[in-house]
């Protein structure tokens, strides 16, 4: 076909054009509806199936950071990435500077934590009573980490301690039975130590001035998690009481007045939990 303009044809005008911005809307496609009954709705309608039931799965694989075993990671993988950590981690990774414990105050009430010392690393003998690391020996002592903790009134204090241990996993199996059907972690001669910070509300903390405590024995790591409270203004007190016990409704001692069952328990938490995010991380496995 000849497109060529005839002799005198007037030429049309250039057609015009407008530029506007790009938005994210006119940048994206735009999905039409779907009719229901199409193939097309169900098609979708499965994907979203199966994208669901993936993120159960993720969630159920994740839950071992709040308690749950290790399903993702075989227990080899778990055991030998938790006996390095006391090296490998950060200090400020396995005892944070700051913990928050919504809800983990009397009545739910919300706590804060400051750390405000952290001792060197090393064995069990300067950080345990003798009793206790006795009872700890089946499982043998690879290295024991603390800090210490205080409160925001700055009215209490807090030791936290992290024994990494020896052994497998049937031997820390062993163990936390022994604890629970034994009570051991209720016996007042085998309450952890304490860590003092001279130059800071902890500076009197010594063994008089013990509280309350808490020590368990966790069987999906080799780590015993402990923690004991007292007042910040050096007191001593009589009659020390296991934090589960000062928590107790009606509980009437002065641990229990004073909520030093609650600050025991709620910093012991906060590191137990980090503990466990920060193993699921060294537990990965390439892909």
């Amino acid at each position: 076909m000849d497109l060529t303009p005839r002799p005198g044809a007037v030429p049309a005008p250039p057609r015009a054009y407008h530029a506007y911005p790009e938005t994210p809307a006119e940048t994206t496609t735009r999905l039409r509806p779907v009719k229901p009954g199409s193939p097309v709705r169900t098609a979708l309608a499965a994907v979203c199936a199966v994208l669901g039931l993936g993120l159960m799965g993720g969630a159920v694989a994740g839950s071992w950071l709040i308690g749950d075993s290790a399903a993702d990671y075989g227990p080899d993988d778990v055991y030998a990435a938790s006996r390095s950590a006391w090296h490998s981690v950060p200090v400020d990774t396995l005892f944070p500077r700051s913990l928050k414990g919504d809800g983990a105050g009397p009545g739910a009430t919300d706590r804060v934590w400051t750390r405000i010392g952290v001792a060197g690393d090393g064995g069990c003998a300067a950080g345990l009573d003798p009793l206790l690391l006795r009872a700890l020996g089946p499982v043998g002592c690879e290295r024991l980490v603390r800090a210490t903790y205080t409160d925001a009134t700055r009215s209490s204090v807090t030791t936290v301690g992290l024994v990494f241990t020896e052994a497998d996993a049937t031997s820390m199996s062993a163990l936390g039975t022994r604890f629970a059907s034994q009570k051991l972690g209720d016996r007042t001669d085998l309450m952890p130590r304490t860590h003092p910070v001279p130059g800071t509300v902890a500076a009197g903390f010594g063994d008089r001035q013990r509280a309350s405590w808490t020590v368990h024995v966790l069987t999906e790591v080799p780590v015993v998690v402990f923690s004991v409270s007292g007042f910040a203004d050096g007191r001593t007190v009589a009659e020390p009481q296991p934090a589960a016990a000062a928590m107790a409704a009606g509980a009437a001692t002065v641990p229990a007045q004073a909520g030093l069952g609650y600050e025991a328990k709620g910093v012991a938490d906060r590191i137990e939990r980090a503990l466990r995010r920060t193993v699921a991380t060294l537990a990965e496995k390439p892909e």
